[in-house]
């Protein structure tokens, strides 16, 4: 299969690409590094993107940023930090991408387990997952010739400990090799309409 891979130098995308490459043709798309480069927070960008790519089998996106901080101080411009990379990052690349990838392709995209165990600091990630989630299950029924949808909502990887363990004091964290199995069985299997948790 040709597979695009959205966030390939991220540490989820990292571990997808490195347990997808061997079996099929991998395209790395990075903001900055990768094969090729997209702003998932620009739709011009994100159809600029699929007409360099072409037609496709499958997509994973491993993307999108949301702002950690106190709910307190907190204004609608840090909320649209997330709901306008994270969530609407990934739900344009549907979007836009569903006129470009082949008949019977996958969409994988990525929440997080903040969805349903919140902490503090992360009022916007949770709410962010949260839709993704939801949007899935709704897109999912929905899909046309054959598509298929799933998200994968992971813990905190082991590899992103240094960055973001402050955050996730109690969690068991989770190594990227596992997270990465749940994305092959999205794309490599016959689900759709699935929140694949990995704690």
């Amino acid at each position: 299969m040709k597979i695009v891979v959205v966030g390939a130098t991220g540490t989820i995308g990292k571990a997808v690409v490195g347990a997808l490459q061997d079996r099929h043709e991998i395209v790395k798309v990075g903001k900055k590094g990768g094969d090729l480069h997209v702003d998932i927070t620009d739709a011009e960008s994100i159809r600029g993107l699929f007409k360099k790519i072409g037609s496709f089998d499958a997509l994973v996106s491993a993307a999108g940023k949301v702002h950690f901080g106190d709910f307190g101080t907190m204004t609608e411009k840090e909320f649209t930090v997330g709901l306008k990379d994270k969530l609407m990052g990934q739900v344009n690349l549907v979007l836009i991408g569903r006129d470009h990838i082949n008949d019977g392709g996958s969409f994988t995209l990525t929440a997080g387990v903040l969805s349903h165990d919140p902490i503090r600091y992360g009022v916007s990630a949770s709410l962010v997952n949260g839709a993704l989630e939801s949007f899935t299950k709704a897109a999912a029924i929905e899909m046309p010739r054959g598509l298929r949808i799933n998200v994968v909502s992971p813990g905190v990887l082991t590899e992103s400990l240094p960055t973001y363990g402050d955050y996730f004091r109690g969690h068991e964290p989770v190594p990227g090799a596992r997270v990465a199995n749940a994305y092959l069985k999205s794309v490599e299997g016959r689900m759709t309409g699935q929140v694949l948790t990995v704690l």
